[in-house]
């Protein structure tokens, strides 16, 4: 499988922006569901966003909404995650995961993801 490579993690203090890249080359051209995780070390992975890439139709978990942004770029093989007025509880390690799809359904459940990358450590300070 095809791992997504993560970038753009790293730190920053509270009210602060960063932007993360998803790089998915190598995947075959077509709709794609791209979903962005965070894990904090000893918690549950907890799902944050997805894109279809062919509709561009985006949701949002709660804790997010409003804050982040999920976009893609035109070529399609990197979506972003604009990340902004970040917490101290934003700290966590951030990682994306893909599914080439013929449909615009997306899960926000990693397992129906058949890859997802190593992530990028993102830190916000107080």
């Amino acid at each position: 499988q095809v791992q997504p490579v993560e970038s753009g993690g790293g730190s920053v203090q509270a009210g602060g922006s960063l932007r993360l890249s998803c790089t998915a080359s190598g995947y075959a051209p077509g709709n794609k569901c791209v979903s962005w995780f965070r894990q904090v070390p000893g918690k549950e992975l907890e799902w944050l966003a997805y894109i279809a890439t062919r509709t561009s139709s985006t949701e949002y978990a709660d804790s997010v909404k409003g804050r982040f942004t999920i976009s893609e770029d035109n070529a399609g093989n990197t979506v972003y995650l604009q990340m902004s007025s970040l917490k101290p509880e934003d700290t966590a390690i951030y990682s994306c995961a893909v599914r080439g799809t013929d449909h615009d359904y997306c899960s926000t459940f990693d397992k129906w993801y058949p890859s997802r990358g190593q992530g990028t450590q993102v830190t916000v300070s107080s």
